[in-house]
Parts: structure tokens; sequence; C-alpha cells
């Protein structure tokens, strides 16, 4: 099954790519290598708010990474000139999750991100990963992440 059909199969649908909300820009590439911009999840088209440990559940927030999975992927398809068929492979995550300085999850909120690339690239979505707990996030986001891929 192709990426597409996967994604179709799944009932995703991707949006248009976001715009930066600072100075920087939502990916850039450097050889086969693109490294996309940290991305926030969107709840009923604003910032997905909340902080890990106080208001926020790990499930909460898990469906919060799965949402910023989708905008990356849509971002990757823009970086790849339109077309998914050209990641060679996923290559890493980094994942920042606005939390409690007693929580512990923060592999598990990332969770959400990580089966979701899985499912849609198959043995090319297999990535390394890093999960941080940090005190805070732009926006008061929940989480953030950001994608490095290999293309052709």
């Amino acid at each position: 099954m192709s990426v597409y059909e996967k994604l179709q199969a799944l009932n995703i649908t991707l949006a248009a790519v976001a715009v930066p909300a600072a100075a920087y820009v939502m990916y850039a590439q450097s050889g086969n290598t693109v490294y996309l911009s940290g991305h926030l999840p969107k709840k009923d088209g604003k910032i997905w708010v909340g902080q890990l440990g106080k208001d926020t559940t790990t499930e909460e927030a898990k469906l919060a990474a799965r949402a910023v999975a989708i905008e990356l992927i849509a971002t990757l398809q823009a970086a790849c000139g339109g077309d998914l068929k050209r990641v060679k492979r996923i290559v890493k995550l980094m994942s920042l999750v606005n939390s409690t300085g007693d929580f512990t999850e923060q592999h598990l909120v990332t969770n959400g991100a990580s089966e979701l690339i899985g499912e849609v690239f198959g043995e090319q979505g297999k990535h390394a990963r890093s999960a941080f707990g940090v005190a805070q996030l732009p926006l008061g986001a929940c989480v953030e992440i950001e994608m490095i891929a290999e293309i052709e």
C-alpha cells in the first residue's frame, strides 16, 4: 500500500503547509536530508494548549502529538515537491512536551507521533527519537515536534 493509500485508509487529509510564525522557514534541505521545523498541535483551529502533570493527560497529549505528525507529513510533502513517494526514510523525531517537573511520560506522549509515522511510512518510518520535558512551549502548546527525513 502506498503512503497515499495509507493516509486515505486512515481518513487523513493533509492541509496546506503552515506559515512560519517568526524568523524561520518550515523546512530546510541539505543534500538529501530535510530538516522540518518544530510544529505545534492545533485543536479546532487553535493551538492545543496545556501542561502535562497539571491540566492535560498523557492520552490527550498523545492525540496532540498525532495531530502534529499529520502537520509534519504535510510539510514533508511540500519539501518533496508534492510527492511523498520521494521519502526514503524518516530519520529522527525530536519532541518537546510542556510538563511539570514531576511528569515522566514524555515518551508516551511522543508515541502519538511515532506510531502514526510508522503506520503511514512502514519500514521507512522507523526512526530515532528524543522526547524531552520542558517548562513551557510557544503559545502554551502542550507539545512541539520536529522531524528529520531523507528524500530522493
